[in-house]
C-alpha cells in the first residue's frame, strides 16, 4: 500500500496571463489601457517581448501575443514551496505536466499543468514567479 502523499502548499501567484491571437492583440491591449484605464508596467527587460503587462490590483496582468492561437485563453500562476513535491503530488492525482504549453527558461523551478477544464497553470517554486537571471 502506497502511503498518502502530503499536499504541498499551493497559493495563488501574482501573474495572470491572457494569451491572445495576433489579430486581437492590439485591440486587447487598448481595451485594458484605454477603455479600462489600467497602467502598463514598464520594464526594459520585457520590452522586446510581444507582451504588455498591467498592474491588476496587486497582480500582474500579462497580455501576450501568441502566434498559432485562434482564440484567447486565460492562464494562471500557482506558487508552491517545493516544485518537485508539487509535481509528484499532482502526478498521483493524474494531473500531468504540460511542457508543450510554452518554453520555460533553463534553471527555472517551474512547470505547466492543465486543470480538468483545460485552464493552463504555471506552477512556480517561490514567490513572484520570476525566472532566474
Amino acid at each position: 500500500m502506497t502511503p498518502p502523499t502530503t499536499r504541498p502548499r499551493f497559493r495563488p501567484g501574482r501573474n495572470i496571463a491572457v494569451k491572445v491571437p495576433p489579430k486581437e492583440y492590439a485591440q486587447t491591449v487598448a481595451f485594458y489601457r484605454e477603455v479600462l484605464g489600467l497602467e502598463p508596467l514598464r520594464d526594459p527587460a520585457w520590452s522586446a517581448t510581444e507582451s504588455t503587462r498591467f498592474d491588476f490590483g496587486g497582480k500582474v496582468l500579462w497580455i501576450d501575443r501568441m502566434d498559432g492561437m485562434d482564440r484567447a485563453e486565460v492562464w494562471l500562476e500557482i506558487e508552491t514551496d517545493d516544485a518537485e513535491a508539487a509535481e509528484r503530488y499532482l502526478a498521483k492525482r493524474e494531473i500531468r505536466r504540460r511542457d508543450d504549453a510554452e518554453p520555460l527558461p533553463d534553471g527555472w523551478r517551474a512547470f505547466w499543468v492543465a486543470s480538468p477544464a483545460g485552464v493552463i497553470h504555471l506552477v512556480t517554486e517561490g514567490p513572484d514567479g520570476e525566472p532566474p537571471p
